[in-house]
């Protein structure tokens, strides 16, 4: 008896110990070393000297840098708010001159006020840093919105364990509609507590809980799909999709030129970067700079749970013949076990 529950506490502890090995390799692998990586940066000017420093930086750096010249101060502001580029050196022998757009990526701007601090530096004057943008007033990192992704992304995985295990007995169209609902509420949830509370989204509300309620609904419905097939492994495979290879690639943190190819990768199609970049887009460039691209693939993760929904749903029907009361009746205990392991991070 005593092995018995010993190899069914040890198989529960199977779950944990994954999320474990799987966050560490994650977050350290995304985060543990951030450094440049083809970021994107601007000399501004047309002479000898300029194409000079240009082509002396890019031959130093590698590919951690692409040095691009450009003719004019405009020109340089319109690529930062066009988000193509991450930072422009102005050279003067007297006021050097960085521009950045701090709103794209607090974290950006500063490697790159560190790369042009250097080049100054060799030059013995000061260098003043002008950010072209602004946050909001209650975010003045531009880092808000990756813990409202945050926020959003726990109330939708962690409701997909509730509706699956509690919901088993009901029809896949009623647990789908109880998952839009749920969608809903956790949509609200967000912006609500983003807009009025801490005031980090202080215009486009309701853009901005649009994005939020499709996200959310991308992963409740994709989480749903997978339940019929992964059971209580469902909660493992949620936290890998929409945690470990989600926050890491959102940009929220670290965009893709500080990262490492892989996780820089991920980020051009991955939900948690399609509302994060979406939003800032929106917020801090005019709904320019791949806005639309962005809530396209909020559109195309929702596609995906859709089809999950379908395919889930016929694959209930012709394996589960059992009355809906029967299937409530045998899996209180499953339920409340599966529930139990839906963690938030």
């Amino acid at each position: 008896m005593r092995s018995h529950q010993l190899r069914h506490v040890a198989g529960h502890l199977l779950t944990p110990m994954l999320m474990c090995l799987g966050m560490a390799l994650a977050y350290l692998g995304a985060f543990h070393q951030p450094e440049p990586n083809h970021l994107k940066v601007a000399v501004v000017g047309t002479s000898a000297r300029d194409m000079v420093l240009a082509q002396t930086m890019k031959d130093k750096a590698g590919d951690a840098l692409e040095v691009v010249t450009l003719p004019t101060r405009d020109d340089a502001i319109a690529q930062l708010r066009d988000r193509t580029l991450s930072g422009a050196y102005i050279p003067n022998t007297q006021h050097p001159e960085l521009l950045v757009a701090k709103a794209n990526s607090d974290t950006t701007a500063m490697a790159v006020e560190l790369v042009f601090r250097q080049v100054a530096g060799t030059q013995g004057v000061p260098m003043t840093v002008t950010d072209i943008t602004r946050t909001a007033s209650g975010d003045p990192t531009g880092q808000g919105l990756f813990f409202l992704l945050v926020a959003l992304s726990i109330g939708s995985y962690g409701s997909v364990a509730a509706i699956g295990a509690a919901g088993a007995g009901l029809s896949m169209r009623v647990r789908a509609v109880i998952g839009l609902v749920t969608s809903l509420v956790v949509s609200i949830i967000g912006i609500v507590v983003a807009a009025p509370v801490f005031h980090i989204v202080d215009h486009d509300y309701a853009a901005i809980w649009a994005m939020g309620l499709l996200y959310s609904a991308g992963i409740i419905t994709v989480g749903i799909g997978l339940h019929t097939f992964l059971k209580r492994w469902t909660t493992l495979a949620l936290m890998v999709l929409f945690v470990m290879l989600n926050f890491t690639t959102s940009g929220g943190i670290y965009r893709p030129e500080l990262q490492n190819g892989f996780f820089g990768s991920l980020h051009a199609f991955w939900n948690g970067a399609g509302f994060v970049e979406g939003a800032r887009s929106l917020l801090y460039f005019d709904a320019g700079a791949g806005f639309a691209g962005r809530i396209a693939s909020l559109f195309v993760w929702l596609a995906v749970g859709a089809v999950l929904l379908v395919v889930a749903a016929r694959h209930e029907r012709r394996n589960s013949p059992a009355p809906a009361a029967a299937v409530r009746a045998q899996r209180p205990a499953a339920a409340e076990e599966e529930m139990e392991e839906a963690v938030g991070v």
